[in-house]
C-alpha cells in the first residue's frame, strides 16, 4: 500500500473517499456545579459537530451532510465514530466519510492513530481503492505537525497488514493508495510519515513472522528470515547453530530443544549507530516457534495458537529492524533464542536438573514452563556485552492474561528510574503498559529442592511475577533490566486497537522499544 502527503485544496481531492475529522463541542454546563436547575432544553440539544480547515465551500457542504446525520441520530464525533455517505460527490471524490475525534482537550496521538485505523478499515469493508484524508479538517490542538501525521500514517499503515497468504483464489488487495492531504506541507509532516512508514513496515513484518504456522516458520527459517530483512541496512546479523550453542553453554536453552527435530538457533543483532564507547541497549526476545509444552503437554484446545509463542522474539527483530532503518544515533543488540518446545524421545522429562550458562542449576518440575529456560542464557549473554540496559520480551504466562486481558502488557522491574522511562516511552507511543510487582518473596518461591533454582512456583498464584523472579536471577544486578510479559497483547487484541489485526499477531512492543532505545 502506497501512502503519500501532497499538497491540496479540499476541493481538488480525488479519490474514492474522501475522510474528514470532526470533534465534538464541550458538554454544555447543565447547572449541576453551580447549583442552577438544568434546563429542558439543555438536556435535549443534539450535539455539536465541528469541521475545520476545508474553506468556504468545502466546509459548507460537509456542514450539509453533517447536520442531516445529526438529525437522524447517526453522528456525535465521538472517537472512532465512523460515518460514510455514499456518492456524496463531495470535492473530486465519490464518497464522503466523517471520523469522530472527540472534544478537541481530549485529542492525543493514540486517538489520532485509532481514528484513521478505524476510517481505513471502513474504507476496505466500503471497497474504496484509494482514500484521502482532509488533514486541514483536523481541529487543532497542541500536538506537532510531526506527531499528528506520525499518527495518522501509522493507523493507516497498521491497519493495512492482513495474513492470507495461504489462502486459495484471488486476493482483493483492498485499499492501495492512502493519502493525507492538506493546504500546506513542511517537513515536520514528511518526516512524520517517514518515520510511520518505517514503523509500520517492520510491525507489519514481525506480525508476518509471528503469523504464519509452526511449520513455515521454524528456528531456522526465522533465522533466514532475519537475515534477509536485513540486507541493505547496517544490521549485522550472526546465528549460532546448535553445535554453536551447545559449546557456549547455553545448556538450559539446549535442553529445551531436544524433544524437536529443529534444531535451535541463537540469533544475535548488532546495530552500531553511535560511538564504539557508547553501551549498547539490549533487546531479548522469547522465540518459541512451536510449543506443544513438551512433556507437560498442553490442552488440544486451542493448541495451535502456540505458533504466537515467538511472538517476543519476532518483536524484538521488528524493533532492531525499526532502529537500522530509521538511523538511529544508538547503539543497539537484538537477541533471540529460537526452538520449539516438541515431546520429544529426548524432550526435558519433568524432574531433568539443567545447567545454565551462568552456572545456575535448575530443576524442569514442568516442561511447559520452558520460556524462562531459553530467556536466560539469552540474558547472561546479554549482561556480558555490558548494556546500558536490557529489555526482554515474551508470551511468557497465561497469568498475565488472567491479571491484565489483552489490553495492558505487563512489565517488571525493581529499578524505579527504568520504570519511568517505560512509562514515559509507552505513553508516546500510545501502547499501554502496566507496571506489576516484584519483590523477595516472588523471588524465595523460586528457589529449588535438588537445584538451584526450580523452573515454576513452589507458592500458589502470582505466576507472572514468579516467572519474572526467575529471570531475576539471570541479570546482573547493576544492570537496568525489565522483562514484559505479552501473553495478553502479542496476539488477538485488535477488537481494543482498531490498528490491530482482529486475529493474529500484534507487533506489541515494538513501538516502545524504539522509544526506549533512544532514552539512553
Amino acid at each position: 500500500m502506497k501512502l503519500e502527503l501532497l499538497k491540496s485544496s479540499f476541493e481538488q481531492i480525488s479519490s474514492d473517499l474522501v475522510v474528514v475529522f470532526a470533534t465534538k463541542a464541550a458538554a454544555k454546563d447543565t447547572g449541576k456545579e453551580s447549583g442552577k436547575k438544568a434546563d429542558k432544553k439543555d438536556k435535549e440539544q443534539k450535539p455539536k459537530v465541528t469541521v475545520e480547515g476545508l474553506g468556504k465551500t468545502g466546509t459548507a457542504t460537509v456542514t450539509e451532510k453533517i447536520t442531516s446525520a445529526l438529525e437522524d441520530g447517526s453522528l456525535s464525533a465521538s472517537a472512532c465514530e465512523f460515518v460514510l455517505f455514499r456518492d456524496a460527490k463531495v470535492a473530486q471524490a465519490r464518497h464522503l466519510a466523517v471520523v469522530g475525534l472527540g472534544e478537541v482537550k481530549d485529542i492525543t496521538a493514540e486517538v489520532i492513530r485509532q481514528a484513521v485505523a478505524t476510517a481505513f478499515t471502513s474504507a476496505k469493508a466500503a471497497k474504496a481503492k484509494s482514500v484521502s484524508f482532509a488533514m486541514d479538517s483536523l481541529a487543532h490542538n497542541s500536538l506537532s505537525p510531526e506527531i499528528v501525521m506520525q499518527a495518522a500514517a501509522e493507523g493507516a499503515a497498521l491497519a493495512s497488514y492482513s495474513f492470507h497468504e495461504f489462502k486459495s483464489g484471488k486476493k482483493d488487495d483492498g485499499v492501495t493508495t492512502v493519502h493525507f492531504v492538506s493546504t500546506s506541507k513542511n517537513k515536520g509532516q514528511e518526516k512524520g510519515l517517514e518515520t510511520a512508514t518505517v514503523l509500520a513496515e517492520c510491525v507489519n513484518f514481525s506480525r508476518w513472522l509471528g503469523d504464519r504456522p509452526g511449520n513455515r516458520m521454524t528456528p531456522t527459517i526465522l533465522a533466514e528470515e532475519t537475515a534477509k530483512a536485513a540486507k541493505g541496512t547496517k544490521l549485522k546479523v550472526t546465528v549460532w547453530d546448535k553445535a554453536k550453542i551447545k559449546t557456549e553453554k547455553m545448556n538450559s536453552f539446549l535442553s529445551v530443544s531436544l524433544g524437536s527435530s529443529q534444531d535451535p538457533k541463537f540469533i544475535i543483532m548488532e546495530y552500531k549507530g553511535a560511538a564504539a564507547s557508547k553501551k549498547p541497549v539490549c533487546f531479548v526476545g522469547k522465540g518459541l516457534t512451536f510449543d506443544s509444552g513438551g512433556i507437560s503437554i498442553k490442552p488440544s484446545g486451542g493448541m495451535e495458537e502456540m505458533k504466537y509463542d515467538m511472538c517476543g522474539g519476532a518483536n524484538v527483530i521488528g524493533t532492531m529492524l525499526a532502529i537500522a532503518k530509521l538511523g538511529l544515533k544508538v547503539n543497539a543488540i537484538g537477541l533471540v533464542p529460537a526452538t520449539e518446545n516438541m515431546p520429544g524421545p529426548s524432550a526435558n522429562k519433568p524432574g531433568d536438573i539443567v545447567i545454565a550458562r551462568n552456572g545456575k542449576s535448575i530443576e524442569v518440575n514442568n516442561t511447559d514452563a520452558e520460556g524462562r529456560l531459553i530467556l536466560n542464557d539469552a540474558l547472561v549473554y546479554a549482561c556480558e556485552q555490558k548494556p546500558a540496559a536490557i529489555f526482554d520480551a515474551a508470551t511468557l504466562t497465561g497469568a498475565m492474561v488472567v491479571a491484565l486481558g489483552n489490553i495492558h502488557t505487563g512489565f517488571f522491574t525493581r529499578n524505579d528510574k527504568l520504570a519511568a522511562k517505560v512509562d514515559a516511552a509507552a505513553k508516546s507511543t500510545g501502547e499501554l503498559v502496566w507496571r506489576m510487582p516484584l519483590v523477595d518473596f516472588h523471588a524465595r518461591d523460586m528457589k529449588g529442592t535438588y537445584a538451584d533454582l526450580s523452573n515454576i512456583s513452589s507458592g500458589k498464584g502470582a505466576g507472572s511475577a514468579t516467572a519474572a523472579a526467575f529471570l531475576e536471577n539471570f541479570v546482573d544486578k547493576d544492570i537496568p533490566w525489565a522483562h514484559f510479559d505479552i501473553a495478553g497483547t502479542g496476539w488477538h487484541n485488535g477488537d481494543r486497537f482498531p490498528y490491530n489485526p482482529r486475529k493474529g499477531a500484534s507487533g506489541a512492543m515494538i513501538r516502545t522499544f524504539v522509544e526506549l532505545a533512544q532514552a539512553f
